[in-house]
């Protein structure tokens, strides 16, 4: 369910002529002259304006009549509509630690620029950069279990030590010597069907969640290590337990959160923050209605920073935001991200047995610790 009904016909005519990404999978163009119906970022030749309506959904597309394009696979999820993502993505999962080059890719019979586009597109990130993060997980992994950073070296396929320093400090905002020590908090890596992300917690609340290809997750990483005097590698209880809740959410069971949270913000952001809770699952809220709920109809971009501000994503769900007309809008995640989050939701929100619960939830959510961040980096090092 959607807050917003579709805008006029004439603004979403422009998001085809444009290609607009920010409305694909939420609303679709029905071409009378022909009979089918595509996504607003179809390849295709653009139809006439007087040929299109628009619909909000592919049940809506179907009933009326129109058949799905054969260009833009309009009844396929986005990235498994591209061959060459699918087929990619598929022999990524199956070898992991394989080190690809652009001549494999074209040796799979795929163009590597068309690639570079296609996977930046979907994922914002290139395809071989895609395949760099799972190395360096691998890598990740060796050093929590307390081995040497040679062996993660060579766990993750880098042939020299500094090219996987590199690697990894472009995903951590460090070297692996800064987070192999003892310290309060605890990075490691928790796999969802959306990607890996990396969590952080101490051995009471959860201080971050974030997809591993979020570009600010490494300047994320360097404010968190020095506010605690360091970040070492393994897993405490806060993230096992939100491994678990990961785990219901995507399996669309649960939209639950119960892990304990610190929360480093001021008053107002933090205040954003419990109000995003209290979205339900399968909803969405705009900036200017979010502004409103909190009492403060007026700071719609203080309300839209303390979003972006956001690095504990699912748990406080910041995807739930979009824009005014109801589109969607800019995700850390990725738009793809975004929309798929919000396809979920909707199918959970369905699901009878957390209903009553879930319900109970939003009207008074948990309160998540927020102690420990805004305590000075010797006492978070000291409790």
């Amino acid at each position: 369910m959607t807050l917003f009904p579709l805008p006029p016909d004439d603004v979403l005519y422009d998001a085809l002529l444009a290609r607009d990404p920010g409305w694909d999978g939420r609303a679709y163009v029905c071409v009378a002259s022909t009979g089918i119906f595509c996504r607003l970022t179809c390849p295709a030749r653009k139809p006439l304006r007087a040929n299109c309506s628009f619909r909000a959904t592919v049940a809506e597309c179907l009933d009326a009549g129109f058949r799905p394009c054969r260009r833009c696979h309009p009844l396929a999820p986005e990235a498994g509509a591209d061959p060459a993502i699918a087929t990619l993505t598929e022999a990524l999962e199956a070898d992991p630690a394989r080190r690809w080059s652009e001549a494999d890719v074209a040796a799979m019979g795929f163009d590597p620029s068309t690639v570079r586009r296609a996977f930046r597109r979907q994922f914002g990130i290139t395809f071989l950069d895609m395949a760099r993060l799972r190395r360096v997980q691998a890598g990740m992994t060796e050093i929590a279990r307390g081995g040497r950073v040679i062996d993660a070296q060579l766990e993750a396929g880098f042939d020299s030590p500094s090219a996987f320093r590199a690697a990894f400090a472009r995903l951590m905002g460090g070297s692996p010597a800064e987070f192999a020590g003892d310290a309060l908090l605890r990075a490691d890596w928790i796999d969802t069907p959306l990607g890996p992300m990396v969590a952080v917690a101490d051995a009471h609340a959860l201080h971050l969640l974030e997809f591993a290809d979020r570009r600010a997750l490494p300047s994320e990483l360097a404010v968190l290590r020095r506010q605690a005097g360091g970040i070492g590698l393994g897993r405490t209880a806060p993230m096992e337990q939100v491994a678990g809740e990961l785990d219901r959410f995507f399996a669309a069971r649960s939209a639950r959160f119960e892990v304990p949270l610190a929360l480093a913000g001021s008053p107002f952001t933090r205040m954003v923050w419990q109000e995003l809770r209290r979205i339900p699952a399968g909803e969405t809220r705009s900036y200017a209605a979010l502004a409103q709920s909190i009492g403060r109809p007026t700071a719609v971009r203080a309300v839209a920073r303390a979003n972006g501000a956001n690095r504990i994503a699912l748990v406080i769900p910041c995807h739930r935001v979009i824009g005014a007309d109801g589109s969607l809008t800019g995700y850390g995640g990725g738009l793809w991200r975004k929309q798929a989050l919000i396809d979920l939701e909707r199918r959970l929100q369905q699901h009878q047995p957390d209903q009553e619960g879930d319900a109970a939830h939003r009207r008074h959510p948990r309160q998540p610790q927020q102690h420990e961040p805004a305590q000075p980096a010797q006492d978070l090092r000291h409790q």
